[in-house]
């Protein structure tokens, strides 16, 4: 195999520390940028040096934003009376996406003990501090329907049932578009669970 410079090379393994980049994928992504203008090389570098200088975490919710608090926390049109329990920040995009109205509390991954994470290395006991005005009324817990997000979002549920309030976790079922005879049982089974009256 023909010897790349050492900058090429520093260049496709930073890229491929990245999630879901893989090798060939890190290749391509630095020879686009060895041939195009250096102005789009500076402003990818300069981009992600403002994004690292200019974001923090909320320290209401824990979403990303560049005040604190985020421009969901303090816009008080949203529902204050729901908070949606997500695992990430992209959650919340995907979520703002479908109109969701509600506050946010985010808690950075999920409990995972084969890679030992548990329920303290999360922004779990974040939340109960938010929840003793009694403003809020529901909370939905809308963690991945994995091992690990069912049995996060099973943890909260039994942490914040002494305190009486509604909580609700997201239907699961088959998505748009989905034919039923690739779904798998279990999503068949909650998609049974979860009807409505049509």
């Amino acid at each position: 195999m023909a010897q790349v410079p050492k900058s090429v090379q520093n260049l496709i393994e930073a890229f491929e520390r990245l999630p879901g980049i893989g090798p060939k994928t890190a290749q391509r992504l630095t020879f686009y940028l060895l041939h195009a203008p250096k102005e789009e090389a500076e402003k990818l570098a300069n981009a992600a040096l403002e994004m690292k200088d200019k974001t923090l975490l909320c320290s209401n919710c824990f979403n990303i934003g560049e005040e604190d608090p985020c421009t969901i926390c303090s816009d008080f049109t949203r529902d204050q009376s729901t908070i949606m329990v997500v695992e990430n920040p992209l959650d919340v995009l995907a979520l703002e996406r479908a109109n969701y109205k509600g506050l946010y509390h985010v808690l950075h991954g999920v409990i995972a003990p084969l890679e030992n994470i548990g329920p303290d290395e999360l922004r779990i006991k974040e939340l109960l501090p938010r929840l003793k005005s009694g403003q809020v009324k529901e909370i939905i817990l809308a963690t991945n329907p994995t091992m690990e997000g069912e049995a996060t979002a099973m943890y909260i549920q039994r942490l914040l049932q002494p305190l009486g309030m509604k909580i609700t976790r997201i239907a699961r079922g088959l998505p748009v578009g989905a034919d039923l005879e690739y779904a798998d049982e279990t999503t068949l089974s909650r998609a049974l669970e979860g009807r409505k009256e049509y």
